[in-house]
């Protein structure tokens, strides 16, 4: 893939195109997307143009690209925290990345086998990093490093790569893929040229759909309603309608619970939802509530055009917006973000997720 062959953010793509052709490259950048809205293919795309090599870094295997991201000691890696490194995961991060490279954090985390665990990037890392971009570019151009998800380091690794980063070799690239610019060390920030990646409009997610995963206008058009303009998230509910429906079917129980006034049965689905898989699955799920709700906050406000609304799920979402009160939905994302940042900080996730049904049901 290269840059000729992205579909949308026009104005991103045409500066990163005259950067490759004219050679005047900044030696840092940072890409802030939505989960799962293409940063890392613009970012594939572009050093494709810069390598003119675009079979070798599309599939991840040229010698002169090197990837950096998150990963934790799991069931495909057993390895001690302070010894974990990016490279010990590469065959997994190859397969999924350049079979969909819009793929989701979840997604990656469930592919190197983390079951439940904080992922980060860490201090060996930092050092695996420092020792080879001060060496000789093994093709005589350009030697890049691809950090995805920069807000991941912890500070050791984060001031180690800084150092890296103000001063770097000559022909050497960084280029960071961030779904958080806010949690990124602010002094590795304020040397990169920011690029804000833009959510996909419907029809470009269709037109990706067809294209690039062969999928059926009627299968793309479905998933680019629920999608959010991330690609990524169309694709995962093309691939795991079964996920995708499970998720319903919990935020349906809890909403059906709150209506009624039923807290001794809302109580049980914070503990189902304290035992998903992974922090990610938790996360994922208040993302898909989060998503029910503005559905639900257009529907009180007689927006139903823009709301994007699956016809198996109208009914049930017209039922909730006539059944609670006009602040619910805004009290309630708020509360659904909050667990979010506190999944994050590992609080306790049964405390966590009664706290957050008790608050759910007093706003109703």
């Amino acid at each position: 893939m290269t840059l000729d062959g992205i579909t949308g953010n026009t104005a991103v793509v045409k500066a990163l195109r005259d950067m490759a052709r004219s050679g005047r490259i900044p030696h840092a950048m940072m890409f802030y997307e939505n989960d799962g809205c293409g940063a890392l293919d613009i970012v594939l795309a572009f050093l494709s143009e810069v390598f003119r090599d675009e079979h070798k870094v599309g599939r991840m295997i040229h010698p002169d690209v090197h990837y950096i991201y998150p990963v934790a000691s799991g069931s495909k890696v057993k390895e001690k925290t302070e010894n974990l490194r990016a490279e010990l995961f590469l065959g997994y991060w190859r397969d999924l990345m350049a079979a969909n490279p819009f793929s989701l954090e979840s997604e990656v985390s469930d592919a190197f086998g983390v079951e439940g665990k904080q992922t980060v990037i860490n201090n060996a890392e930092a050092k695996e990093v420092l020792g080879t971009v001060y060496l000789t570019s093994v093709e005589g151009g350009y030697k890049a490093v691809v950090v995805y998800l920069p807000e991941k380091m912890n500070a050791t690794a984060a001031n180690r790569l800084l150092k890296a980063v103000e001063e770097p070799p000559e022909k050497t690239l960084f280029l960071m893929v961030t779904h958080a610019p806010e949690k990124v060390l602010q002094t590795i920030s304020s040397r990169c040229q920011s690029f804000r990646i833009l959510p996909y409009s419907k029809e470009e997610i269709v037109k990706v759909l067809v294209e690039r995963f062969s999928k059926s206008e009627e299968e793309a058009m479905a998933a680019a309603q629920m999608a959010r303009g991330s690609v990524g998230e169309a694709v995962s509910f093309l691939s795991d309608r079964a996920g995708h429906a499970g998720m319903m079917d919990i935020f349906r129980r809890l909403m059906d619970a709150l209506a009624s006034r039923d807290l001794p049965s809302a109580l049980p689905i914070g503990d189902e939802l304290a035992a998903l898989g992974s922090r990610e699955k938790q996360k994922a799920f208040c993302i898909f509530a989060g998503e029910c709700l503005r559905k639900i906050f257009l529907i009180q406000q007689n927006l139903t055009l823009i709301a994007g609304i699956a016809p198996d799920e109208e009914q049930f979402l017209r039922t909730v917006a006539s059944r609670c009160r006009k602040t619910f939905p805004r009290i309630a994302l708020a509360g659904l973000d909050r667990a979010r940042m506190l999944i994050d900080r590992n609080v306790n996730q049964k405390i966590l997720f009664c706290d957050l049904v008790g608050r759910l049901y007093l706003s109703f």
